[in-house]
């Protein structure tokens, strides 16, 4: 990424698994074991539609963690919630998190920097995802993945995923952002 990008890539990275998963709860429980704090966590990989919607997300989060407001009790589940637009918990699992046949997912860190009071004004560290490359790859050699080369991108089939619309229902692309963001932002209501 160049140094005029306006959002820095967000500390995630899409992991490609060596075969279709068979059983979330053991990938899940494996990641628990070896990630460093609850900071890092996995998602599903349609459940990302862009930087922008990942920051927006985290934003969110970090607003919610300090202020003590948050639903859920770690900030993972809480950020896991948020992206599926929904209040409940086992929802968001359900719909963001791991699920049987999947072959891709996104490990990801929630970077604990301060957020600013004043709006668009928080500092993004723009080394954030380089400083946390080393703990992602260890990550996905656990789990008995390989980082793949891609970033988040929004597509019908995550919304369909996350729960924002219905299969078979139809959206124009160039508004697929705009729904990830909305369905996040649904969350709270």
């Amino acid at each position: 990424m160049d140094g005029y990008h306006p959002v820095p890539w967000f500390p995630a990275w899409p992991i490609e698994f060596s075969n279709e998963i068979q059983n979330p709860l053991e990938i899940v429980t494996l990641f628990d074991e070896w990630r460093p704090n609850t900071r890092w966590l996995l998602m599903t990989f349609e459940a990302a539609a862009s930087e922008v919607h990942l920051w927006t997300t985290w934003f969110a989060v970090r607003r919610l963690e300090e202020k003590n407001k948050m639903i859920a009790r770690k900030i993972d589940a809480e950020f896991l919630r948020l992206i599926a637009g929904t209040r409940q918990i086992k929802i968001a699992f359900d719909r963001a998190g791991l699920r049987i046949g999947d072959t891709a997912a996104w490990i990801l860190y929630l970077p604990e920097f301060e957020i600013s009071t004043t709006f668009g004004q928080t500092k993004i560290d723009r080394e954030v995802y380089n400083n946390n490359q080393i703990d992602a790859e260890r990550l996905s050699e656990h789990l008995n993945a390989r980082i793949i080369a891609q970033r988040p991108f929004p597509n019908v089939e995550g919304l369909v995923r996350i729960g924002a619309i219905t299969e078979g229902e139809k959206i124009a692309l160039n508004k697929c952002e705009d729904a990830y963001l909305l369905h996040s932002a649904m969350s709270e209501l």
